[in-house]
């Protein structure tokens, strides 16, 4: 009995521990529930690595959808995870994230607003002289237009959150096993068990892959492929000897983008798609800020000609390669194998719609909050990708 669970998620990170979260707070399931994380110090997850924000300014509705349930989620987190009275503390700042447009890409943008207010976001269109008067530290120079969350965008303790949910599902019955998931044992199109570096195989009712990094060779111990790989990603920090306040979350239209962090900043971007290999080191390469980040944001921000660098760090996305949006739910010929992989970036702001919906999968055999199908796999299948325009 000791090896066998109802459900097995593998990665206890920020989706694994939400779906824990999830399955045990609903008095509907009962059943035994196990994460297995292979690192329970979570120092190289991308949890812990990224730069820990929520938006809603995207240009697909089941985007939009997801982030807005997210920030009423980490609005009530202190009430929804707390544990003998402990509330937990994210630290959310709703900063607002900032869009600017070039010409080029003002159509977009504002047939993406009417996208998002329609679905209940709080999203304002700015022209150049709006903007210069809200942030006179701007630069306007080729913008044709801004787009600025009002409230339900900002930033967070990433960190924070997936200890959160990890406490909260230990404190609900949930096991956790340190341990690396090595394979997955098959036996008439359906998971048996999950074998583990330690020794043991695991039998299992359902295996929830959500294993980040490694969910390609997870899913493809299973016979399933998903075109998600392992790419770097670098964020810079500085302080600046001028004054820049109320800075938002602001996205250049070069895509560099960078946001408060404590009294100073937090900066990044992802480089051309020919200049970005998989990668699994956690080299940081500072000549990328110095000849891809500064000259940006010093154009754009004046303020920031003057400048001191502070540390800076590399973690790894699981980007989906197909269209840079999660691949949910049920795998293909595989009855008990569901996937919560390739999110781009993304998983952060989209882990309590994500734990809660594959929760419902599980428990009731379809979603029953937020329908989440369009990021089912069967779009792979199709070659039909779920075009997101909003990607940083």
């Amino acid at each position: 009995m000791a090896d066998t669970y109802d459900v097995v998620v593998v990665g206890g990170a920020v989706t694994g521990s939400s779906t824990a979260y999830h399955l045990a707070a609903d008095p509907a399931f009962g059943g035994r529930v196990l994460v297995v994380e292979q690192d329970p110090s979570y120092q190289r997850c991308a949890s812990a690595l990224s730069a820990a924000s929520i938006r809603q300014q995207y240009s697909t509705a089941i985007n939009v959808d997801i982030s807005l349930y997210g920030i009423t989620f980490l609005r009530e987190i202190g009430e929804r995870l707390a544990v003998d009275g402990d509330r937990p503390e994210i630290g959310l700042k709703e900063g607002g994230y900032l869009f600017l447009a070039t010409a080029r890409g003002e159509a977009a943008m504002r047939a993406s607003n009417v996208l998002q207010t329609g679905r209940g976001a709080d999203i304002a269109l700015l022209d150049p002289e709006a903007l210069v008067a809200r942030f006179p530290w701007l630069s306007t120079e080729g913008i044709a237009l801004g787009s600025l969350g009002l409230t339900g965008e900002g930033w967070f303790d990433g960190y924070g959150l997936m200890q959160a949910f990890r406490k909260k599902a230990r404190s609900l019955g949930v096991t956790y096993a340190a341990a690396r998931a090595e394979g997955l044992e098959m036996s008439g199109g359906r998971v048996t068990g999950v074998r583990l570096s330690d020794g043991r195989t695991i039998s299992c009712g359902v295996v929830v892959n959500a294993a980040g990094a490694g969910g390609t060779a997870l899913a493809r111990s299973a016979g399933v492929e998903i075109p998600v790989a392992n790419k770097k990603r670098m964020i810079f920090t500085f302080t600046c000897a001028d004054p820049v306040t109320d800075c938002p979350l602001m996205i250049d239209p070069t895509g560099v983008y960078v946001r408060p962090e404590g009294t100073g900043f937090l900066c990044g971007t992802s480089p051309p798609e020919d200049e970005d290999p998989d990668s699994t080191d956690f080299e940081v390469d500072h000549t990328f800020f110095e000849e891809r980040i500064w000259p940006v944001l010093a154009e754009r921000v004046p303020a920031f000609e003057r400048i001191r660098q502070g540390r800076a760090w590399a973690g790894h996305y699981d980007m989906n390669l197909f269209d840079h949006n999660a691949i949910l739910g049920a795998a293909p010929d595989v009855d008990n194998l569901l996937l919560a992989n390739g999110f781009s970036g993304h998983g952060l702001q989209q882990s309590p719609a994500v734990g809660r919906g594959l929760a419902e999968l599980i428990t009731y055999g379809s979603y029953r909050s937020l329908d989440l199908s369009p990021l089912a796999y069967e779009r792979l299948t199709r070659a039909a990708p779920l075009l997101e325009t909003a990607v940083v």
